[in-house]
């Protein structure tokens, strides 16, 4: 093969492999019309999946609502299940203490509205941002970056997270509405681009047997982020390369495997624009799926926008171009329809942006609730 043809060849493989990369870019405005075609959208029926959603106390504060106030006007919908967080400086403000008010007030609302509860344990990360939860009281410095945090490296901060995971389940396993423990969230992957150490797959192990020990008769959930762009699959794939991301953990010890899926969001910002990975119409990641025993659900179906920002911006009387009242309802339709293709029968479906909905239903715009509220009039 002469170097001019194996230069030719090189450069179109080249192509070929970055085409679907480009094919998932967009440059967009942040601000959209805001339009009402989510109500003329069908939607999947849901037959034996429940529909629920996860309740986020600290973005409710972020959003200038109270916590308390907002889970019970999401209660007033038809969920099925909540899924609850116990977060582990909240819960252990200083050290020795066990205070689960927030928690307590929050099982006995979901309690009270007759709804299943899933409790994420934690102990070290926790769903919602920052995702890390660590009492300032049990790390004498933070965790340097590229860490793999094992039982060798920090040993008193796995006995601490796992006395706190006890505490939690020796107060609510006597709950009939708890009908599983969620251990960690995204377990040994990295906190996205703000921080780079990772829990060791052993370390979670511990938490996980300590859970099972204290309450054998309830399932273990844990999640992973399904990527749903080639960039952000190789980026995982490479960074945890070393021990294997969430998914493949949960894979091997937890009784119900959770996908986090966000099909659309911003990666870079410049003024009123920004640089989107759109994966709606990739064929996402589920066939290793498909290959595990466990149960399988949805525990984050993106139903706010993902923007730049840590808190989904407001933009009244518009929305944003990550995902608007019709993006909400199209992303449970694919993820539903993608899951029966492949042959995956999923037990529920959390929506994730509960507090951006109630947020913006006070601003005046009760689109997003209506979104909501249409899948599960017609699921």
């Amino acid at each position: 093969m002469t170097a001019r043809r194996s230069a030719v060849l090189g450069a179109a493989a080249v192509g070929l492999l970055a085409f679907p990369l480009v094919s998932e870019v967009r440059i967009r405005g942040v601000a959209q019309p805001l339009t009402d075609r989510w109500r003329r959208l069908a939607v999947e029926p849901a037959g034996s999946m429940a529909l629920g959603f996860s309740a986020r106390p600290r973005q409710a504060e972020a959003l200038g609502l109270d916590p308390l106030d907002s889970l019970r006007t999401l209660l007033e919908l038809p969920f099925g299940i909540v899924r609850l967080g116990a977060y582990w400086d909240r819960v252990e403000p200083v050290a020795g203490a066990f205070d689960p008010t927030e928690l307590d007030r929050e099982v006995e609302a979901v309690e009270q509205a007759g709804r299943r509860i899933v409790i994420c344990v934690g102990a070290v990360k926790t769903f919602g941002y920052p995702e890390c939860f660590i009492p300032g009281h049990h790390l004498d410095r933070p965790i340097p970056e590229g860490t793999l945090v094992t039982r060798r490296t920090h040993p008193a901060l796995l006995d601490a997270a796992t006395a706190q995971v006890r505490r939690v389940v020796e107060r609510y396993r006597d709950h009939d509405s708890v009908i599983a423990w969620q251990v960690e969230h995204e377990a040994v992957d990295p906190l996205g681009v703000e921080h780079s150490w990772r829990l060791a797959t052993a370390f979670v192990e511990d938490e996980v047997a300590a859970v099972r020990a204290l309450d054998p008769t309830r399932p273990i959930l844990m999640n992973g982020f399904l990527p749903t762009s080639l960039a952000v699959r190789a980026q995982q794939a490479w960074r945890t390369r070393d021990q294997g991301d969430s998914l493949a953990l949960a894979g091997r010890v937890a009784d119900t495997l959770g996908l986090d899926v966000y099909p659309r969001h911003a990666v870079v910002g410049a003024g009123p624009w920004s640089v989107y990975f759109d994966g709606r119409s990739a064929a996402w990641n589920l066939p290793r799926v498909r290959r595990l025993s466990q149960q399988v659900m949805v525990t984050e179906g993106q139903a706010e926008p993902w923007e730049t920002s840590t808190r989904p911006p407001i933009l009244r009387g518009r929305t944003a171009y990550s995902c608007g009242p019709d993006g909400v309802i199209h992303n449970y339709n694919r993820c539903v329809r993608a899951a029966r293709e492949r042959g995956v029968a999923l037990s529920a479906y959390l929506f994730w942006g509960a507090e951006y909905w109630v947020r913006r239903m006070r601003d005046g715009d009760p689109s997003y609730l209506g979104a909501v509220a249409s899948v599960l009039e017609h699921a």
